[in-house]
């Protein structure tokens, strides 16, 4: 066990019901080992189902992971593809870990860009996830945080002119039941591994009184222990959400 004695006591005492975690540094860990980004993206892919597998172990009932952003289709063509078959490899593998962990799995974000085979897994891996009862876990592809509000507010004003909705009932409620994560708990906690200091477009509504954590480690190299310690950094602190 990583655990150390005094964080396993530590961490007991209050676990977030949600995490996010923004999956960064792929690139520049391969880069530093002299190989190429796509050999950071299949590591970074690996350390994503380990850190999975340990967050529905210790009882996280909520998972969000910043897979594929909006941004990214800028990137180099071959990186794109590379990174598009890496997904249909990992949810085909992934399958038996998400059935034997229980493991109910969302994917946030507009699927609608993927190919058809992805789009596909994407479908088998919710419909067949769909009645497990552990951990849920939200993989974010093709997400971005301002694409989510306002695909929000398109919703709601369709509900609007078609007089199914009142202004006066627009609240911060309503416009959360609107989101890709309907339903759910805000986060709690927010990880991002790399040295990066900002969200990145990253649950920006849900995230308005996360507590931020961040790494100087790598995402392939972000162990349990950095999540242990991440943890215990979170249950340290006050949450006051704005009161006293």
């Amino acid at each position: 066990m990583l655990w150390r004695k005094k964080e396993k006591s530590i961490v007991a005492k209050r676990l977030p019901d949600h995490i996010g975690i923004i999956m960064d540094g792929n690139g520049r860990w391969a880069k530093k080992r002299g190989l190429p980004r796509s050999a950071g993206h299949k590591a970074g892919a690996s350390n994503f189902r380990k850190i999975t597998k340990y967050c529905s172990k210790i009882g996280i009932k909520y998972l969000t992971v910043y897979a594929f952003s909006t941004e990214n289709w800028s990137r180099p063509e071959e990186e794109i593809n590379y990174l598009m078959r890496l997904f249909e490899q990992y949810l085909k593998e992934a399958l038996s870990d998400f059935e034997q962990e229980n493991i109910k799995v969302l994917f946030l974000g507009d699927k609608t860009v993927f190919s058809d085979n992805l789009q596909k897994l994407i479908d088998e891996v919710e419909k067949s996830s769909q009645k497990n009862t552990g951990m849920v876990l939200n993989i974010a592809m093709n997400y971005g945080g301002r694409q989510e509000i306002t695909e929000a507010i398109k919703k709601i004003a369709v509900e609007l002119e078609s007089n199914k909705l009142k202004i006066k009932n627009i609240n911060e409620k309503l416009v959360s039941e609107y989101l890709y994560t309907a339903g759910q708990p805000d986060p709690d906690l927010i990880i991002r591994p790399s040295g990066e200091l900002r969200l990145s477009n990253f649950l920006l509504w849900q995230g308005a009184y996360s507590e931020l954590v961040f790494f100087n480690v790598l995402w392939p190299d972000f162990s349990e222990r950095d999540l242990n310690r991440a943890l215990n950094q979170y249950v340290s602190r006050n949450r006051r959400f704005g009161g006293i």
